[in-house]
């Protein structure tokens, strides 16, 4: 019987979101328990909320939008790679691995454990640029990392440009706490929303 590891964050009114994003917001608006004839909650949050999934028109006119990702990607083996530290993620430190034809990556390091909290920690693992052109050069289409952003903190995000102008989905807030180094394969299914730039997603690892 086959292994399933989720790797999504469940969406709660706590849930961290990264600076300048609209907190998660979740309000009844019926209750049975009230008497009413059936739950129903309102959802408010933006499409890049917890386990979430960019596509390129997060950056670019005309780039895919959500709607438009193939399912050949977001489907299929993927390699989870395990890094120490909270350090920024070089090419060099990728090199080490054996990434060249990869299709599908997720990078596992101690962020993981920061998504638990609920306050936005500014000191997590993250990409560089020679991180992201290696990977474009390896031809990576889609790659994942256990925190909000695959970029550093700050206004600029010179790794979404190289990876969304590449046209590498990238996949953000997996928690990778629980699952071992390794292959797998991905099921990665955020929400089909018409031209969306971005949307949570629910994101599931099975062993081979």
């Amino acid at each position: 019987m086959s292994k399933f590891y989720d790797v999504t964050r469940s969406l709660t009114n706590r849930t961290v979101v990264y600076p300048g994003d609209i907190p998660v917001q979740l309000k009844k608006l019926s209750d049975i328990e009230n008497g009413d004839l059936a739950n129903s909650t309102e959802v408010l949050m933006s499409s890049h909320a917890g386990t979430h999934v960019d596509a390129p028109s997060h950056l670019y006119k005309g780039g895919k939008t959500l709607d438009q990702l193939s399912l050949d990607i977001l489907i299929g083996p993927v390699k989870v790679i395990e890094l120490p530290g909270n350090g920024p993620i070089t090419g060099e430190h990728l090199s080490r691995y054996d990434l060249p034809g990869v299709k599908r990556l997720l990078v596992k390091t101690p962020n993981s454990q920061l998504l638990k909290k609920e306050r936005f920690i500014d000191s997590y693992a993250h990409f560089t640029s020679s991180a992201a052109e290696y990977l474009v050069e390896c031809g990576c289409q889609l790659v994942g990392i256990d925190y909000l952003s695959v970029d550093p903190p700050g206004e600029s995000l010179p790794v979404h440009e190289i990876l969304l102008s590449a046209g590498v989905i990238i996949v953000e807030g997996v928690d990778l706490s629980k699952v071992p180094a390794g292959e797998y394969e991905l099921i990665c299914l955020p929400l089909k929303i018409a031209g969306g730039d971005g949307a949570p997603a629910r994101v599931i690892l099975r062993e081979f």
